[in-house]
């Protein structure tokens, strides 16, 4: 029963019922083998997923059925240990049900993997590539693995890509056509770092058997939280509303427009699954990156700043024809109350709502 509540938690708020489903559905299910791996990144996605909603992470894979073999990390075994794990999962030894890789795979030089070697000598990329051919999961954990991210910016000498996407173009390590074991492509759990129930879920799911490519978009993020957008639950939507927007770091308005903010365009559930239950990156008083997106890396632009022409945002919201946007824009700037217009440009709110009586007689 803790284990339970422990799973619930972790899930997020709104998922008890989906993790009751998964409970049951496990219950006389053996064990899922999760191997995970870090390759050319920083490690922020691990350092991330130890900030899950729950009280024990371990105990709350074993909940949902999921036994941790190895982790760079967070296991205690040797290098040598580690090794005949890794040996044991690619020869069919030990059943490898979930591979994650956590970072990008680097190709160089040459394409022969060179600048990334396991304590065995071997080359990281020869290693994945084996061990992805008898996982029944591929996952990649976090926008480096994914499609390449900060580590495949600039000129990218080290030849950093994507288990499956080099940015958003599809190939990378495994190529277009990979199909794991259980005929899914590679899930791509994007983020930089990734939100960590976000993985816990999505492990929850492939382990429960509840996760098949309709569960996918087109990036083959898990649509559990690529279907909403950051903007979804943003604390600034009034402002973005009546376009009063921020002009410095400080202020409370719209990120939009001056900031440099992605939220209208970015597929994640940032603000309605706070970090760490309490925040995100709008709320802290910063733009939007679009760091679950390809390419967010390189945004061809400063990230705190709106590129624009003829003063119009590049960048418009997701499924927002121009026209539309500057035809609202213009009505909502006339129609922008005094305390939404003023608060947007301070650091604290400076004119409360008036105080009206809501009933109709």
């Amino acid at each position: 029963m803790r284990r339970a509540n422990w799973a619930c938690r972790a899930s997020g708020c709104a998922a008890s019922c989906r993790a009751t489903v998964w409970r049951k559905k496990l219950n006389s299910a053996a064990p899922l083998n999760l191997l995970w791996l870090q390759s050319g990144g920083c490690g922020g996605c691990t350092l991330s997923l130890l900030n899950a909603d729950c009280r024990n992470l371990f105990d709350t894979l074993e909940g949902f059925g999921i036994r941790l073999l190895w982790h760079p990390s967070l296991s205690e075994e040797s290098a040598q240990e580690a090794r005949r794990i890794m040996a044991d999962c690619a020869s069919g030894a030990t059943r490898l049900d979930i591979l994650c890789l956590e970072g990008a795979v680097l190709r160089g030089p040459h394409g022969g993997g060179g600048y990334h070697r396991t304590t065995g000598g071997d080359a990281m990329m020869a290693l994945v590539e084996r061990l992805a051919r008898v996982a029944r999961h591929t996952v990649a954990v976090g926008s480096c693995a994914a499609f390449g991210g900060v580590t495949a910016g600039g000129c990218n000498p080290a030849d950093a890509c994507g288990l499956q996407f080099e940015s958003d173009t599809p190939g990378g390590l495994l190529g277009k056509d990979y199909r794991a074991h259980s005929g899914l492509p590679v899930v791509n759990i994007a983020g930089c770092p990734t939100h960590p129930n976000w993985v816990i879920e999505t492990l929850a799911a492939l382990a429960s058997g509840l996760l098949d490519a309709s569960g996918l978009d087109a990036f083959q993020r898990p649509r559990l939280y690529a279907d909403h957008l950051v903007h979804h639950g943003c604390t600034r939507n009034e402002y973005y509303e009546f376009k009063a927007s921020a002009h410095k770091p400080s202020d409370l308005g719209c990120l939009m427009e001056n900031m440099g903010c992605k939220g209208t365009q970015a597929h994640a559930d940032c603000n309605i699954r706070l970090w760490n239950g309490e925040g995100s990156c709008t709320r802290g008083g910063y733009a939007c990156v679009s760091c679950t997106e390809p390419g967010f890396e390189e945004p061809g632009h400063p990230f705190a700043e709106t590129p624009k022409i003829a003063g119009i945002p590049v960048g418009l919201p997701t499924d927002m024809p121009k026209a539309w946007f500057v035809a609202l824009a213009s009505l909502s700037k006339s129609a922008t109350p005094k305390r939404v217009k003023e608060n947007a440009v301070a650091d604290h709110q400076v004119v409360t709502p008036a105080v009206k009586k809501t009933r109709w007689k």
